[in-house]
């Protein structure tokens, strides 16, 4: 008979946790209260791992919060740390209940086992809740000063997180002094995070806090050999913002950063490169020779990177292609370590082939060459059109191997693959704006493929070139009729090219071509809706019926040579973003300031821009009355006696509309905990030209009938407050049912809430209801959704939407994808935008797979919005464009094309 085994000892307290992940039965919440008062250590550990896991899928489970707080005070340091991770996530929501976990922290800071001192401060940290802070200040001025290095590198990186909530109160306690400290303790990790928590605070603040003296720096190089390997990341960051004092002080400093670039922790090694880069700078010619030796050095780690996970690879390459623009001779002998592998991903692919471009020199074409040729046989069309514009580069690049260029791409045009033919003839047109009068000998092959091409842009290159060279071409003027015929349906950029290239054909053979060039221009300025067609039309008609000569200067006048555009980032950026090597920054090849969004509302460092303190966080309601009774026309929110506002505000709404009924996309705004035992669920939609807010309210354990309620909006992005501030429900809501009520909007400037310049819009109105029935006053907040503002005259006619998208700068431009789409059908899309105010304006054919469709959208408030949707034969998914002046809110509008297209 088999002995039965027996279960290992602690399987069931650890390694198997995902069985609290499984769904639970009804009445789990009833259950989980009375574990978590067992008297069983076990049970009510396993209890609250339970409610965490439910807090981790999404589940509420904040009516257990005095529950679960009450098992805060235990010996078990496995149940206070689960404790202290619930309270973490409801702190917010939870502000007075948290105050009852207060006393535990304050002792548990004083405990003997530091694990549980530093978790305590760790935890009053990362509550961010301002009435938390005073409580946090002496525990936290302890923990700085503690025996044990643990506490004390886990109390600096509270400092930093308390400097985000109470800048002035970090300065007042003098915990700034205290981090200096820090810098100097002899433990490398406590060093580490002292200076990571200067360096955040610097880098928010806009303020030099960092202070590096040379004790300071002869601390932070000793520090470095020590400390685990993400402290080294902070002090080489910091070392890569300190200014040497000379040359010599910046090699000294080198040679002890040096080491760190044959570490194994990619960040540590690319950290480090940004500190060499950047006192190499500061060297001058005077050190030469050692510039030489560094750049030797510097060589094998970046190549090491590239045997690294592909993401890694694409980070390192990234990097690299910085690098190369900067000093290309610390690469220039490794080109054939950046030559693609069968089975690297197109991202890898890709960058390779940038940076192959940028160190390609004469001395190792050949190899290039071949190497670009073998990849413009490969199957990803993608990579094989960038492979093509490879050649093409390095011929407009290298004067002496252009010809060499022109040879490989005349032997892939005779493979008569399709995209191969048409991403040679595009290169080869740059290859004569280079290099003019030269290679024209290749002309006659180019015409033989004509018919292969279909796509714009091969087509517009292939008419440059037709017109460019007519006289060289025999039949010209019958290619450039083939093209004609389709004049109509062809792309802006062919017809444009189309026109031009008809007009020099005709001033260099004007017996045979004047018919020809007649039609054209009555197609440019009498059939096309295109401005720019239409006024080129008309400026050639006139100089051609006026001054022939003129014409001839101007359109064929001498055209000035394209420059090679390899190392195209500017000095100044490419500086830039030298100093910020493995961030984001030298990802994106932009300035930090160009995509990081930085607060600087109440609670968050001062940045130098207007504070917006009408923003009220949910949960603040003491602040939120006092913000209120500072306004110029203060409303007592705890006695709303005059119940209408009124029309007298400035309504800046039109009064006409869709007849049409949106749809208001429901959510719940505010639990029954915090309203009185009332779940209310909210929503906006516009109807006939008026903004309502529909509200659901559902009694679920309020005694009083619910009956009359009164509403109040704090200022906000769209300026929107209730025409009427009453709320009736008729018939009242006894416990256990549900009524609806709509409030009515209006914008008035008056309640429009400022947007620090730089900030996008937040879509959050912080609303104030009261039951009058029980004086009961509760805040929450609700997001609005922008396509509930479109106005019903939101239409552009198509001049005018071309003008207008022209007009806005290129950087005003938002981009997103999204997949997964219910539906792509077109027809669909447009009837549904409509019906939201959103207009049709154009549909075009962009590739042979690739569909693009444009509409304008207006909002009430006058702010007009361009949209442009990318769609993709065969792929659920769609590309959204949004572009406006209005850039602080240009993600609200994307977010409601998004929101529009999913459902």
């Amino acid at each position: 008979m088999p002995v039965p085994i027996p279960s290992l000892p602690g399987k069931n307290d650890g390694g198997h946790d995902s069985r609290f992940f499984t769904t639970q039965k009804k009445g789990e919440m009833h259950e989980l209260r009375m574990e978590l008062h067992s008297t069983d250590r076990n049970v009510k550990v396993d209890a609250v791992k339970k409610v965490i896991a439910s807090m981790t899928v999404g589940k509420d489970v904040s009516t257990l919060f005095t529950d679960v707080l009450n098992c805060v005070q235990t010996s078990n340091i496995e149940l206070k740390k689960l404790v202290y991770l619930y309270l973490i996530n409801y702190a917010k929501s939870q502000p007075e209940l948290t105050l009852l976990a207060v006393n535990t922290f304050v002792k548990d800071a004083s405990d003997p086992n530091p694990l549980i001192r530093a978790l305590a401060v760790r935890t009053m940290g990362c509550i961010r809740v301002d009435r938390i802070t005073e409580y946090l200040c002496d525990p936290l001025s302890r923990a700085l000063r503690d025996d044990d290095p643990y506490v004390r590198k886990t109390a600096a990186v509270c400092v930093a997180k308390l400097y985000d909530i109470a800048p002035a109160l970090v300065q007042e306690r003098g915990f700034l002094d205290s981090l200096h400290d820090l810098i100097n303790d002899s433990n490398p990790s406590v060093v580490a995070n002292g200076v990571a928590a200067l360096s955040e605070i610097a880098e928010t603040s806009g303020k030099d806090v960092m202070k590096i003296s040379t004790s300071v720096l002869q601390k932070l190089l000793a520090a470095l050999n020590e400390c685990t390997e993400w402290g080294q990341v902070f002090i080489l960051d910091s070392l890569a913002k300190y200014t040497p004092a000379d040359a010599r002080e910046a090699e000294g400093i080198i040679e002890r950063v040096t080491p760190r670039l044959q570490h194994a922790n990619s960040a540590v090694v690319m950290s480090a490169v940004k500190v060499i880069l950047s006192y190499m700078e500061l060297m001058g010619s005077a050190s030469s020779d050692t510039i030489r030796n560094l750049t030797r050095k510097l060589a094998p780690p970046l190549v090491t990177l590239l045997n690294s996970e592909p993401e890694i690879q694409y980070v390192a390459l990234r990097n690299i292609n910085l690098i190369v623009q900067k000093r290309p001779t610390i690469l220039e002998n490794e080109i054939k370590v950046f030559f693609c592998k069968y089975n690297d991903p197109i991202y890898v692919k890709m960058e390779k082939l940038e940076i192959i471009i940028k160190l390609v020199s004469e001395k190792n074409i050949d190899q290039v060459l071949l190497e670009l040729k073998e990849y413009a046989t490969e199957v990803d069309v993608d990579f094989v059109r960038r492979s093509v514009s490879a050649i093409g580069r390095c011929a407009v690049k290298l004067e002496r191997a252009a010809e060499k260029c022109i040879g490989v791409l005349l032997e892939l045009i005779q493979t008569k693959v399709n995209y191969v033919v048409q991403e040679s003839v595009i290169v080869i047109k740059d290859i004569f704006r280079r290099y003019p009068n030269r290679y024209e000998s290749i002309i006659a092959t180019l015409c033989d493929n004509l018919d292969t091409l279909d796509e714009p842009q091969a087509k517009a290159s292939m008419v440059w070139i037709i017109g460019e060279y007519a006289e060289r071409i025999d039949n010209a003027d019958e290619l450039l009729d083939n093209f004609l015929e389709t004049f109509e349906e062809e792309d802006p950029a062919v017809q444009l090219q189309l026109l031009t290239a008809t007009v020099k054909c005709f001033l260099k053979n004007p017996e045979e071509t004047q018919e020809m060039v007649q039609r054209v221009l009555d197609l440019a300025t009498e059939e096309s809706d295109n401005p720019d067609l239409r006024d080129r039309g008309f400026i050639y008609w006139r100089l051609l019926s006026t001054d022939p000569e003129a014409a001839k200067l101007v359109v064929l006048g001498d055209k000035p040579v394209i420059e090679d555009d390899t190392f195209k980032l500017e000095p100044n950026l490419l500086n830039t973003l030298i100093g910020q090597i493995a961030t984001l920054s030298s990802i994106y090849h932009k300035p930090p300031e160009a995509f990081v969004v930085r607060s600087s509302g109440r609670g968050v460092m001062n940045l130098g821009v207007p504070d917006s303190s009408d923003i009220i966080e949910e949960g603040d309601e003491e602040d939120y009355e006092n913000d209120e009774a500072d306004q110029e026309d203060p409303v007592d929110l705890l006695d709303m006696g005059g119940m209408g506002l009124g029309n007298g505000g400035n309504d800046v709404f039109g009064s006409s509309g869709p007849q049409v009924q949106q749809e208001a996309r429901m959510s719940k705004v505010c639990p029954a905990e915090k309203s009185g035992g009332i779940d209310i669920y909210g929503g906006f939609r516009q109807v006939n030209g008026n903004v309502l807010m529909e509200f659901e309210f559902q009694n679920i354990s309020c005694t009083t009938p619910v009956s009359n309620l009164a509403i109040q909006l704090n200022k906000n992005a769209f300026g929107l407050s209730p025409v009427n501030q009453q709320i009736i429900c008729n018939p009242p809501i006894n416990v256990g049912s549900s009524g609806k009520a709509t409030v009515q909007l209006v914008a008035n400037r008056s309640m429009l809430s400022p947007i620090a310049a730089g900030q996008p819009a937040s879509p959050q109105i912080q609303i104030a209801i009261k039951n009058m029935a029980t004086n009961l006053v509760f805040y929450f907040a609700a997001n609005f959704n922008l396509e509930a503002l479109c106005s019903s005259g939101g239409q552009l006619d198509r001049t005018t939407f071309i003008e207008t998208w022209k007009n806005i700068d290129d950087g005003k431009e938002l981009y997103s994808t999204i997949s997964d789409l219910p539906s792509t059908n077109i027809d669909q899309i447009q009837a549904k935008f409509e019906m939201y105010n959103i207009f049709f304006i154009a549909r075009r054919q962009a590739l042979e797979d690739q569909e693009v469709v444009y509409f304008s959208m207006k909002t009430l408030t006058g702010m007009d919005f361009l949209v442009e949707l990318t769609f993709k034969k065969g792929i659920n998914a769609c590309k959204i464009c949004i572009k406006s002046e209005n850039t602080a809110y240009g993600h609200l509008a994307k977010d409601a094309i998004e929101n529009l297209l999913r459902f």
